[in-house]
C-alpha cells in the first residue's frame, strides 16, 4: 500500500495561490483586445441593418443555455473574478485597492474612535461596494444605439421587447440623438443613488434632525442666532479660497458648505452644484463633523484669555409650549420668502420641529426621529460612499477639499468666538466667548466642546444651555447659507 505524504498547510496554500496566478494571467491574455482596447464599458452603437441582425443574434444567443465544457467553464470563472477584472489595457487598477484600504480605515474610525458611526459607517461600506472590482454596484444602464427607428424595432422584436421600450436618446459616443434599446439593468446603488440625485435624502435627514432638535434655547436668547450667522464666515471665506484655488464658483460653493458642519446640507448642495465632487466632499465634511471635539478646543484658547473663558451666564428663561409651536412656523415662512431656494431644507427641518413639539402627532415624531431618518441614513450614507470611485477619487482637487475643509471649520469656529467676545464687549461682561464656537452647526457635539472646555478652567460651570443656542442657530444658518449659493450658481 502507498503512504500519503503529509503536506503542510503553508505548501498547499501555496501551490493554491501560484495556480490561480497563472489561471488569471492565462484569462487576462484571453480577455485583453487585441487592438488595446477595452470594451467592457463602451455603449454598443449599431450602424447597419447586418450589423443590427449580428447584434440580435449575439443577445438571443446570450439568454441560450451553453454547452457544457469544464475547461471553458473553468476559464470563464477565472475571467470573471475581480482580479482578472483588474487588469486593463493600462495596466493593473491600483487605485480601486487603494480606496478599499481607505474604506477599511474609516470603519476603523467609525467602529472603533466612533466617529460619527451613524454615517461614516454606512459611507465607508459603500465607498467599499463600488470599489470592488467587476461587483457592478454602481453601474449605470446600458444601452444599444440604432441609427433609424425602423431598425431599433427590427431589433426590439427579434429581442423580445415591446416598440414602448425604444427610446429616443442622446448617444454621446456619436453626440446625436438615436434610438435606443436598454441592454441591461444598472447595479443596486445605482438606483439607490437617484434619492442623492435628485434631492430627496438630505430633506428626509434634515426632517429628523428638526424631530430631535430642542430650539428652546434659541428661543429663550434669540441673541444667539447672531452667533449662529457669525459661525458660517468660514463657509464664506473658504469659498473665496476656493475659487482662488482654480475651482468654479458652483465646486468653490459646494465646498464652501463643509464649513458649516452639517453634512446633510453639504451633501443637499453639491448634488446640485458639483455632484462630481460629491464623494470627496462628503467624505471630508463627515469626517471633520467627527473631528469637532479636536479641531475646536486649540482655536477657542488661542483666541479667549483665562478670565473670559472663566464668565458664568446665567440660566435661561422658560419656554412656553406656545412660542415653541410658532416658532417653527414664523422661521418657515419668513426664511422662504426672503430666500426661496432654502425652503426645502429649512421647510423640512421646521415640519421635523413642529410634529415633535405640537404635542398631538407623536407617533410621526417619533416615526420621523427613529425609523425613517435610520431607514433613508443607511440609504444615504451607502449611495454617498459609492461615489468614491478610485478613478475619480484619488485625485489633486481631493487634496484640495480635505484641506479647505479644515480650514473651512476653523474660520467658522474663529467667527464665532470673535463675534461672541465683542458682544461679550458690548454687554459688559456677560456673555462667555466659549459658546461662539458652538455657531457650527454639528448639534449637539459643537456645544458639548463649549461646555467640556468651560469646565477646563472652572469645574462648576455650566455652557451647555447657553451654547445649545448658537448650535441650533448654526443649522438654520447653513441652511440659508445652501439656499444663497443654490440661487447664486444653480
Amino acid at each position: 500500500m502507498f503512504k500519503l505524504k503529509k503536506v503542510s498547510g503553508t505548501r498547499a496554500f501555496v501551490c493554491l495561490l501560484i495556480l490561480m496566478t497563472l489561471l488569471t494571467a492565462w484569462a487576462f491574455a484571453e480577455t485583453t483586445p487585441v487592438d488595446g482596447s477595452d470594451t467592457r464599458y463602451m455603449v454598443q452603437e449599431v450602424t447597419d441593418p447586418e450589423a443590427v441582425a449580428a447584434s440580435v443574434e449575439e443577445a438571443s444567443n446570450a439568454s441560450k443555455d451553453p454547452e457544457i465544457n469544464v475547461l471553458q467553464g473553468l476559464k470563464r470563472i477565472v475571467q470573471s473574478t475581480g482580479f482578472a477584472q483588474s487588469f486593463t489595457e493600462n495596466g493593473f487598477e491600483w487605485r480601486n485597492y487603494a480606496m478599499i484600504a481607505v474604506a477599511c480605515l474609516l470603519l476603523y474610525l467609525a467602529i472603533v474612535k466612533q466617529f460619527e458611526p451613524l454615517l461614516l459607517l454606512p459611507i465607508a461600506f459603500g465607498m467599499l461596494l463600488a470599489n470592488l472590482p467587476a461587483a457592478g454596484m454602481m453601474e449605470h444602464v446600458k444601452y444599444s444605439f440604432y441609427p433609424t427607428l425602423h431598425d431599433a424595432a427590427v431589433a426590439a422584436e427579434a429581442l423580445g421587447k415591446d416598440a414602448n421600450d425604444i427610446i429616443l436618446r442622446y448617444n454621446e459616443a456619436a453626440g446625436m440623438m438615436q434610438y435606443s434599446l436598454q441592454t441591461s439593468n444598472a447595479g443596486l446603488l445605482y438606483y439607490l443613488y437617484q434619492g442623492v440625485k435628485l434631492g430627496i435624502f438630505p430633506p428626509i435627514i434634515f426632517m429628523g434632525v428638526g424631530a430631535m432638535t430642542d430650539f428652546g434655547p434659541l428661543i429663550a436668547n434669540p441673541k444667539s442666532l447672531l452667533l449662529g450667522a457669525a459661525a458660517q464666515l468660514g463657509i464664506f471665506i473658504t469659498f473665496l479660497g476656493a475659487k482662488l484655488m482654480g475651482f468654479s464658483a458652483a465646486e468653490a460653493g459646494s465646498i464652501g458648505i463643509i464649513g458649516g458642519a452639517d453634512g446633510p446640507t453639504a451633501i443637499f448642495v453639491t448634488t446640485k452644484l458639483a455632484p462630481h465632487l460629491l464623494g470627496a466632499i462628503a467624505v471630508a465634511a463627515y469626517s471633520y463633523m467627527a473631528l469637532v471635539p479636536v479641531i475646536q478646543p486649540p482655536i477657542m484658547k488661542a483666541l479667549t484669555t483665562n478670565k473670559e473663558r472663566v464668565i458664568r451666564m446665567p440660566q435661561l428663561r422658560p419656554v412656553s409650549h406656545t412660542e415653541m409651536v410658532i416658532f417653527p412656523i414664523m422661521v418657515t415662512i419668513v426664511v422662504s420668502l426672503l430666500l426661496p431656494d432654502a425652503a426645502t431644507l429649512v421647510g423640512c427641518l421646521m415640519f421635523g420641529n413642529l410634529c415633535r413639539v405640537c404635542g398631538v402627532v407623536e407617533r410621526l415624531s417619533k416615526t420621523i426621529q427613529n425609523e425613517l431618518c435610520n431607514i433613508v441614513t443607511i440609504f444615504l450614507g451607502l449611495t454617498v460612499g459609492a461615489t468614491t470611485n478610485g478613478t475619480t477619487f484619488l485625485t489633486l482637487d481631493t487634496i484640495k477639499i480635505v484641506v479647505l475643509g479644515v480650514f473651512a471649520f476653523g474660520c467658522g469656529t474663529a467667527g464665532g468666538v470673535l463675534l461672541a467676545k465683542l458682544m461679550n464687549k458690548l454687554t459688559g461682561g456677560k456673555i462667555n466667548p466659549l459658546i461662539g464656537s458652538a455657531g457650527v452647526s454639528a448639534v449637539p457635539m459643537a456645544a458639548r466642546v463649549s461646555q467640556k472646555v468651560g469646565q477646563q478652567y472652572d469645574p462648576g460651570n455650566f455652557l451647555l444651555m447657553n451654547a445649545m443656542g448658537p448650535n441650533v442657530a448654526g443649522v438654520i444658518g447653513s441652511a440659508v447659507a445652501a439656499g444663497v449659493f443654490i440661487s447664486l450658481f444653480a
